[in-house]
């Protein structure tokens, strides 16, 4: 996935994060450079508990049933609040060792997240919010989804940075 045109700062040992949020036609993604190898980041996403711990949304509580790493195909579900508590089925619709996972729920939109090495021992990660493989688009949109989504996968690689360099 490339970066939109949008510059990295310096990466002298410090996490960075992008200035801006990449948007695509229906995907919006945030990137960060982390202090960890790729195969450590991928630890901790292909986690349904290692995504409970570095939500940065708020809803997402807990990791109630799936295995503990996950693969292409699985099925995990979570205990989720979102003004409400409900569970939520997702399924690993997306998965390259090391490199790529995503999942789609019963609504069909994804959340990934791609490592990419950039230096010994740091990773590039970017998480995206993708709905262009949603059953209902517009919907998403006329939700606001699109606008408020950016701050939390900012947040949730912010803690995701935290969690792998801790």
């Amino acid at each position: 996935m490339g970066h939109g045109g949008l510059g990295i700062g310096q990466c002298d040992g410090q996490s960075v994060t992008w200035d801006a949020a990449m948007v695509n036609e229906r995907s919006v993604s945030k990137s960060r450079v982390v202090n960890a190898t790729p195969a450590e980041v991928f630890a901790v996403v292909s986690s349904p508990g290692g995504q409970a711990r570095i939500d940065g949304s708020g809803s997402v509580k807990e990791a109630i049933e799936g295995p503990d790493q996950l693969a292409l195909g699985d099925r995990f579900r979570m205990d989720m609040k979102l003004g409400v508590p409900y569970k939520m089925w997702s399924t690993v619709v997306e998965y390259e060792e090391d490199r790529l996972i995503a999942w789609a729920h019963f609504g069909k939109h994804r959340w990934r997240f791609e490592r990419e090495p950039v230096g010994e021992g740091s990773t590039m990660v970017t998480h995206t919010f993708d709905w262009s493989t949603a059953i209902s688009p517009k919907f998403i949109e006329l939700m606001g989804y699109p606008k408020k989504h950016p701050a939390n996968l900012e947040a949730t690689l912010e803690r995701l940075a935290a969690d792998v360099e801790s």
